[in-house]
């Protein structure tokens, strides 16, 4: 299964993203920088942070009316708001009791409504919540927010660069998480999809108790790199598991937060089976299971539990 994600823009909308992302990343001097500077990043979009409670329906009101009579548009949220852009004031809103990195990532997200040129011009007030925030976005304004939010806290190549010259396990993705001050589910799903390896991470949900069958993990989405994808463009992922099946037994359950390395098999387009390893991680929230050929791990030694 492959779903689409933020990144699934035409080649023409990801390079426009990344020439501003790239520009906010230099107007601020963030480039080896770290954790990268969001403050610094917003200050020079010339955006100011306001964190709030937006929950409060009688501000939301309030700045709704204010916007209403500019003749561009207002986008409204479908569901709980976490951040809001107010154009003409040049000012984000940000939910005040979200986590620390997700906080990060919304500002860099109405950040990027406001730098991206041909947004700022369509609206007056923009209100984003879970859903405009979610990787499966169908709205074209949202994924190009997004991406721009992903390019500026991973600094365009930066992060990949450094990726490619460390060991390729789960342990990495995290130490760089806390480098670049990006959430673990955002950085893995990067440390992935732009490695120079043939590798993938399977995301599930967090387990639920079944009785009679023991637990079940909904998948949530994958991420796969470039040559995994030529290599195993054939693979079906299972949309569930549970501890009868081979993943399912590699998820950490009560408070193990890893399992593995260990074994498991996959064939590729041609019916060739190539000798993968495996590792999960889990911060409560999702189970990361990443998978890599052996062949792929040149010059390291691999315990098999």
């Amino acid at each position: 299964m492959r779903r689409k994600d933020d990144s699934s823009l035409s080649p023409e909308q990801f390079d426009a993203v990344r020439r501003e992302a790239r520009k906010a990343l230099l107007k601020a001097d963030a480039f080896g920088r770290f954790p990268t500077p969001i403050a610094e990043i917003m200050e020079t979009a010339s955006v100011v942070l306001v964190p709030h409670d937006l929950q409060d329906e009688g501000f939301l009101k309030s700045l709704r009316r204010k916007a209403g009579g500019a003749s561009v548009l207002l986008k409204r949220a479908l569901s709980k708001i976490l951040g809001v852009l107010d154009v003409k004031g040049k000012l984000v809103y940000v939910e005040h009791s979200l986590l620390a990195v997700k906080k990060t990532f919304v500002k860099l997200h109405e950040t990027g409504h406001f730098v991206l040129p041909w947004q700022r011009k369509m609206y007056a007030l923009v209100e984003d919540c879970e859903k405009t925030l979610h990787p499966d976005v169908a709205d074209a304004f949202d994924r190009e927010a997004n991406a721009f939010a992903t390019e500026v806290l991973f600094q365009l190549d930066n992060f990949a660069n450094e990726a490619a010259d460390q060991s390729f396990d789960i342990r990495t993705a995290l130490k760089l998480s806390r480098k670049y001050g990006a959430s673990i589910y955002a950085t893995i799903r990067r440390f992935v999809r732009t490695n120079h390896r043939s590798c993938a991470v399977l995301i599930f949900n967090k387990p639920e108790m079944m009785p009679g069958v023991g637990f079940v993990a909904t998948l949530r989405r994958t991420e796969e790199s470039e040559s995994f994808k030529k290599i195993f463009s054939n693979v079906e992922w299972p949309m569930e598991v549970t501890p009868d099946d081979a993943l399912g037994r590699m998820l950490p359950l009560g408070k193990r937060k890893f399992t593995g390395p260990m074994e498991v098999v996959l064939a590729d387009a041609n019916g060739n089976h190539h000798e993968c390893i495996s590792e999960a991680f889990t911060q409560s929230y999702q189970v990361f299971i990443m998978i890599c050929p052996v062949s792929a791990l040149s010059n390291r030694t691999i315990l098999l539990a």
